[in-house]
């Protein structure tokens, strides 16, 4: 395990694919990696790009990666699939152009299956996100699958959330009931050249400014691009740097890091108390006890406090 973290640490791509491998699949020895590489995490910028099912997010990511690499960054990349990694459907076409992307010398590229997870996000992101942090990348996107109102666990994990829509998506005020507006830094208007998107872009500018402005964020921009034609995607990282730029200089970015830090912890200690908790005992004891509580000789409240003070 000691050398798994120190090859993770000098960037290895085998090392890093395992380590990953490791924390997905929650094996013995992924809590004794994390711990081993958490003084090493925090360097890398985390960028969330959510959206609507066909809205061109990995045609986004692509064109991001490859703009960043020309620019000398190294960059991880999660990209979380529906089903299992790399299987079939209409993300196959992006996923395989945006594998060629992971060839390039410090990029790494990861799908992962959201397993089940009601959210855009799989249950063991962050801690592949630590994994790659720890590798010494400089930027880490993670696209998600794009399942409309559980995206907001996006906005719990990234620096910068971009919400990706085109003019197919519906107007602007479906995007707001999809809980989009509340979670989106930069919106950007994919396909802008079709139909239908400045009416969307002006319509969405218009929403904003009504909004209340935030001490805690930059102002909220909305970008057109055309991402197979690569159109757009300069101004996109322009504003995505400028962002960053903002939230070191006034102290937020470390805020918001602590924040996820919160969240993050809760959940861990939510889940080892469901673990431990649910053992064979307890479990007995609930069947045992159900048929007193579907009769109502005992309420569900009262039955929870009892077993708890155990």
């Amino acid at each position: 395990m000691k050398d798994l973290a120190e090859n993770i640490l000098l960037g290895d791509k085998r090392a890093i694919s395992k380590g990953i491998s490791l924390v997905e699949n929650e094996e013995k020895y992924s809590s004794e990696l994390l711990k081993k590489i958490y003084p090493f995490t925090g360097k890398a910028y985390r960028i969330g790009i959510t959206g609507p099912p066909g809205a061109g997010k990995s045609t986004i990511t692509n064109c991001l990666i490859k703009l960043l690499f020309d620019k000398g960054y190294k960059i991880g990349v999660i990209a979380v699939d529906p089903t299992s990694p790399f299987s079939g459907g209409a993300l196959l076409g992006d996923r395989v152009r945006m594998s060629e992307s992971g060839l390039l010398k410090d990029v790494y590229i990861r799908s992962m299956a959201t397993r089940g997870s009601l959210g855009g996000l799989c249950k063991n992101v962050i801690e592949a996100c630590d994994v790659l942090d720890a590798s010494g990348k400089d930027f880490i996107l993670i696209e998600t699958v794009g399942v409309g109102q559980s995206e907001l666990d996006i906005a719990q994990t990234a620096d910068t959330t971009i919400v990706v829509l085109v003019p197919e998506s519906g107007d602007s005020v479906q995007a707001m009931k999809a809980g989009l507006m509340e979670i989106a830094d930069i919106f950007v208007m994919n396909k802008s050249d079709r139909d239908g998107a400045d009416l969307i872009v002006s319509t969405l500018i218009n929403i904003l400014h009504l909004k209340a402005p935030s001490e805690n964020k930059p102002d909220i921009k909305v970008l057109k691009t055309i991402g197979t034609k690569n159109e757009g995607i300069e101004e996109l990282l322009i504003e995505i740097l400028s962002q960053k730029t903002y939230l070191e200089n006034t102290g937020l970015l470390k805020t918001l890091r602590k924040e996820h830090l919160k969240r993050k912890i809760l959940d861990l200690v939510n889940n080892k108390l469901h673990t431990t908790f649910w053992n064979d005992e307890n479990r007995a004891i609930l069947f045992k006890s159900i048929d007193l509580i579907s009769e109502k000789k005992i309420d569900p409240w009262t039955f929870s406090e009892e077993i708890t003070k155990k």
